[in-house]
């Protein structure tokens, strides 16, 4: 609560107007991005029609514990003690996408799914939403949109239904608008860290978008069009996660001096497990 007074006051120095404090805090609790994330969980499973879960225990399960749980183990997620980690899969084959509500769950569509074609690229994609929220990244841009008046209004008592007006916001679209570029770049960034704690190749985040630039989609396919709408920048991550890779010594030896590629061949990545308990099953 003093911090919350604190940067009512800081602001108030500047009138209400654009505060540069709010780039720098987070006005909701981890509790509140549970919250906030239940409350999306079950405005989405609400809507099937616009977010058909697959019903397959079996994918399903095998996708939590070899993977999911796998990311999640790394001591680098440091809020699995709070937020409710979960994963779901989105029956949509037409679209390539994956996103991140607050409070732990990720969704990934099946379109993606039948694209990827290893483990590892799959593990890298996963770990990138995973680092959205615990980053936070979802309620660091809500404090943002609503900024001081908000602030006052939760904490004055004037509007304590401003959780479930906020839920209802981040429902139909106000958290899958863009990320912003530092949002993108700390999530590869911490894609690539908790990788490093798996048995995956810590770039797997950019296998993605090598095979999209490889196949010319990048530019031209609307499959795309939704991934690119909050998952901006292709080119440049494809860059950013290589050096990554080179500059912690992912190019060396124990991996045959190759900064590997999604196509690589001197390592599995896990591609025949990925066929064989995943893609078989879309």
């Amino acid at each position: 609560m003093k911090k919350i007074f604190y940067a009512i006051t800081i602001c108030s120095v500047f009138i209400f107007s654009t505060c540069d404090i709010l780039d720098d805090i987070n006005i909701f609790s981890l509790q509140d991005d549970v919250i906030l994330g239940d409350q999306v969980a079950a405005e989405i499973a609400a809507d099937p029609y616009n977010y058909p879960i697959l019903n397959d225990p079996t994918l399903k399960s095998y996708i939590n514990t070899r993977i999911f749980q796998h990311v999640l183990s790394s001591p680098k997620v440091e809020h699995d003690d709070v937020f409710q980690y979960k994963i779901e899969i989105i029956n949509d084959p037409n679209t390539m996408n994956a996103f991140a509500i607050p409070g732990g769950r990720v969704y990934v569509y099946t379109g993606l799914m039948k694209y990827l074609d290893s483990e590892d690229a799959l593990a890298g994609v996963i770990g990138h939403e995973i680092a959205h929220i615990e980053n936070r990244h979802s309620t660091s841009r809500l404090t943002k949109y609503y900024g001081v008046s908000l602030l006052l209004s939760i904490i004055l008592g004037d509007n304590p239904s401003a959780i479930e007006e906020i839920a209802a916001n981040l429902f139909v679209g106000l958290a899958f608008l863009a990320n912003s570029r530092s949002d993108e770049d700390e999530a590869d960034s911490d894609s690539f860290e908790y990788l490093k704690d798996t048995r995956y190749y810590p770039g797997g985040v950019k296998f993605f978008f090598e095979k999209l630039q490889d196949d010319g989609y990048v530019e031209s396919n609307n499959a795309v069009a939704t991934f690119f709408s909050t998952h901006p920048d292709p080119y440049d991550r494809i860059t950013n996660v290589t050096n990554f890779c080179t500059n912690n010594g992912y190019s060396n030896i124990k991996y045959d001096n190759t900064t590997y590629t999604y196509n690589g061949v001197t390592r599995s990545l896990y591609k025949t497990e990925y066929t064989n308990n995943i893609k078989s099953r879309l």
